[in-house]
């Protein structure tokens, strides 16, 4: 099982701290921050959850603190603005454009104020900006985070941007002092982006900086908490020298309401489905995802959950035979009793599913079949699944390895 946080500490020898945590974007960009909150409030510290005040309620209901801090977050359920900032080359330039600076001056005083009495400050990646602000201008020390690796802007392991796809995987032989060279170009042409940030801390007080682009460059100097599992990604020469990978911080209880009865007698009348889903915000402009997906299972002959969201124009009209549809399901209850889960890599619910392959590799370590299982996988070229210990991914290297060695033994016989 991938631990939802690491620590150093134990509860025995470190003093109880006020820990405020702050959180901008939809409720998956909320659950790990909420997920690492329980956990240091199981050991003693004092979480306090500083989000838009749509999720007020939901971290109150978890008995944890909350202060509410702007911009709001509503907008992730419009479908109109969510098209804007989902476009596949402006979409992240709008997000800060129009969603986040215009709010800095109201997010820098939002989370000052939050600050009093704080012991550290930890940081959502769009609330790294204001939140830097504070923790200079007040001292408090502040950690920020990184969900995703594409958010580090590597020059190593090269980021494919969704816009450009094949042929930007084209230009990798370019090697990572060309990359180093190009981003540092990107980050300078664009910190035009960024006078409202360089103004607000002119105005705080603060002095001015010399980094290429802040915007870019949001990363705290003592602590970047990596909220993945090396699973995912592993550390590269070019990430801040001070990260740390968590591993994914998993929440995922939506009141412990647990499986939806008629998803659970589903479940249990056939064999595992295919699971189709869509992140919170991704979910509220989902084009023809859901469509594709029965077609889908359709032309396999499979079984399918679809898991909408709360935007009631995702549900179709109408479902064939082996299709249901919920608005919500609790994906640790769920994931477990799928045939696959295909989604968009949301980061949360990639967690939740990459929990599941760990589960099951915990599994696969009792059993005494272990290599005639992954001897069986390589040489029928098993492509779900995990077999004698191993994930999809893995098998593909093992299985490219495994030819080889057919092949060269077939020579071999040969002579």
């Amino acid at each position: 099982m991938i631990s939802t946080l690491q620590s150093t500490e134990t509860s025995a020898n470190c003093r109880r701290r006020r820990i405020v945590r702050t959180v901008v974007g939809s409720l998956g960009d909320i659950h790990p921050y909420i997920a690492i909150a329980r956990r240091l409030q199981a050991r003693g510290h004092q979480p306090v959850i500083a989000a838009s005040a749509r999720h007020r309620k939901k971290v109150e209901a978890l008995g944890l603190g909350y202060r509410m801090i702007r911009p709001d977050s509503a907008s992730v359920s419009d479908p109109d603005v969510m098209r804007r900032f989902m476009h596949m080359q402006r979409g992240l330039l709008r997000v800060g454009r129009e969603w986040i600076l215009p709010a800095l001056r109201e997010s820098y005083e939002d989370i000052q104020a939050t600050s009093a009495g704080a012991h550290l400050l930890v940081s959502h990646p769009l609330a790294a900006y204001a939140r830097r602000l504070v923790a200079e201008k007040t001292g408090i020390p502040w950690a920020s985070t990184m969900s995703v690796p594409l958010g580090f802007f590597l020059v190593y392991d090269l980021g494919v941007p969704a816009a450009y796809g094949f042929r930007w995987k084209e230009l990798r032989f370019l090697g990572p002092t060309f990359w180093r060279a190009f981003r540092w170009l990107g980050k300078r042409s664009t910190r035009f982006l960024a006078r409202p940030w360089y103004r607000l801390r002119a105005e705080i007080g603060l002095p001015p900086t010399n980094e290429p682009n802040p915007l870019g460059d949001s990363h705290s100097p003592s602590l970047v908490l990596a909220l993945f599992s090396t699973m995912l990604a592993d550390r590269q020469p070019d990430w801040p020298a001070q990260t740390v990978i968590t591993g994914f911080p998993l929440f995922d209880h939506d009141g412990e309401a647990g499986l939806p009865p008629a998803l659970a007698r589903f479940l249990d009348e056939g064999p595992p489905p295919i699971v189709f889903t869509l992140g919170t915000a991704v979910a509220t402009v989902p084009g023809p995802f859901f469509e594709h997906s029965i077609a889908a299972a359709g032309l396999l002959g499979r079984r399918a959950v679809l898991i909408l969201g709360n935007n009631p124009r995702n549900r179709p009209p109408s479902l064939p035979e082996g299709v249901v549809a919920f608005d919500y399901a609790p994906f640790s209850e769920l994931f477990p009793r799928a045939a696959v889960i295909v989604h968009q890599g949301g980061i949360g619910t990639t967690g939740l599913a990459v929990d599941q392959i760990s589960a099951a590799k915990a599994v696969c370590a009792t059993c005494e079949s272990l290599e005639a299982c992954l001897e069986f996988a390589l040489a029928t070229n098993q492509e779900s699944g995990v077999w004698g210990g191993t994930s999809e991914e893995e098998r593909r290297v093992l299985r490219r390895a495994w030819l080889r060695r057919q092949k060269s033994q077939a020579s071999s016989a040969l002579l």
